[in-house]
């Protein structure tokens, strides 16, 4: 995936790096065949040298059945075969030459010919696996497209920048979800958590969207979007207890945008929003936090749309927990508000690419979960207006 403020990939776009089974295989060798038959010669001529310096009493030679197992590791097939076929070559040659007992250079060509065939193996093995890895990635990749949207997104009230990070290098999909729909009821907008990891939990997040996007459209009130989407994580929940899944809960933040300095909010046990305005950050305060999506039972109250703040020039970001619960080598919490404030002053693509690179770097490339951050903000010809566009360029 590209780094930093991540578009994911479009029908009719080439493969992303690494995903397409023909090139994982083309670009399996991590090392050139002149840089490889250097690197060989020069260790041959090592060998050979200190080989010759020992003598009988302490042969050095067999050392260059290690050879074929180190380019199993960084060469194709067709680089280990060669330098298989040219250690066997020199073994046998410098055992013949020395004319040594029978026995002793018959068992020591053996050993170099089993040694290096199995080099030829564990790289074919190798190039293998990398293949079948190379096609999950392709179909996640295909799935990724079906759940979620490509970044940016434009709206006739909003303009959504943002990124999203899995945990698992080679899964493009995890159990953070987002979801920008224009509806006749303006923009509706959902970040959340999925509850655990793996497939049942991209299940669950795909049901969500699924109800999110039907529902956005077609109710008039934000709280009943979040009911559809609620039973549907309900539903699912009710499948997965019959299969034997654990059942989930996603916690979740919709919002619901008509183009005028407020915002509508709806919050399911997610974290709240920051507010970027003026040059400054702050967290937006929300008086009801209800239940995540799947837990209504468990609450016994109704969820309550709130108020928010949206002046002009201003911008709202949200997020998962994998920003605010980052940790560095000694366990530290990511200081989020911190470095927030000092990038308020910027755009808000550069304020998510300043976000992305500072938390690589500061969880040191280990994430611990799912990354997902979102912002918001008005596009530069905003506003309600009845049969306008429905979509529009983002202008940075």
């Amino acid at each position: 995936m590209v780094r930093g403020l991540r578009r994911l990939p479009e029908a009719g776009r080439p493969p992303l790096p690494g995903t397409d089974p023909e090139e994982t295989a083309a670009g399996a060798a991590r090392i050139g065949n002149w840089a490889l038959a250097l690197w060989l010669l020069v260790l041959t001529a090592v060998i050979v040298s200190l080989d010759a310096l020992t003598g009988t009493d302490l042969p050095v030679i067999p050392l260059m059945v290690v050879l074929p197992a180190l380019a199993s590791v960084f060469c194709t097939v067709r680089q280990t075969t060669a330098v298989a076929a040219w250690v066997t070559l020199v073994v046998v040659g410098s055992r013949i030459t020395l004319a040594g007992a029978f026995w002793d250079v018959v068992f020591l060509i053996g050993f170099t010919v089993l040694a290096s065939a199995l080099g030829v193996v564990a790289c074919a093995a190798r190039i293998r696996h990398a293949t079948e890895v190379a096609r999950l990635r392709t179909a996640a990749v295909a799935l990724q497209r079906q759940i979620l949207r490509p970044l940016p997104v434009a709206t006739r009230q909003i303009c959504a920048h943002g990124f999203y990070e899995p945990i698992e290098e080679d899964r493009f999909v995890g159990g953070d979800i987002y979801e920008v729909v224009q509806s006749p009821h303006g923009t509706r907008v959902i970040i959340g958590d999925v509850q655990g990891k793996g497939l049942p939990a991209i299940g669950v997040g795909f049901a969500a969207l699924g109800a999110f996007r039907e529902a956005a459209v077609r109710e008039p009130e934000l709280t009943a979007v979040a009911e559809a989407v609620e039973d549907a994580v309900v539903r699912h929940n009710d499948f997965s207890a019959e299969t034997g899944e654990t059942e989930r809960f996603v916690t979740a933040l919709l919002l619901g945008f008509d183009g005028g300095d407020r915002v509508r909010a709806v919050n399911c046990g997610h974290l709240l929003p920051r507010l970027l305005c003026d040059g400054t950050a702050s967290a937006v305060t929300l008086d009801h936090t209800s239940v995540p999506l799947g837990m209504a039972d468990l609450g016994g109250e109704a969820r309550v749309a709130e108020w928010v703040r949206f002046p002009p020039g201003s911008a709202l970001l949200v997020y998962t927990d994998g920003v605010t619960e980052a940790r560095d080598a000694t366990g530290a919490f990511y200081p989020f508000d911190e470095r927030l404030a000092a990038w308020a002053g910027r755009k808000p693509p550069e304020i998510l690419d300043a976000l992305h690179t500072d938390l690589q770097e500061f969880s040191g490339g280990v994430p611990r979960d799912d990354v997902a951050a979102l912002a918001l903000s008005r596009p530069a010809d905003a506003g309600a207006v009845p049969g306008g566009p429905e979509r529009r360029e983002c202008v940075d």
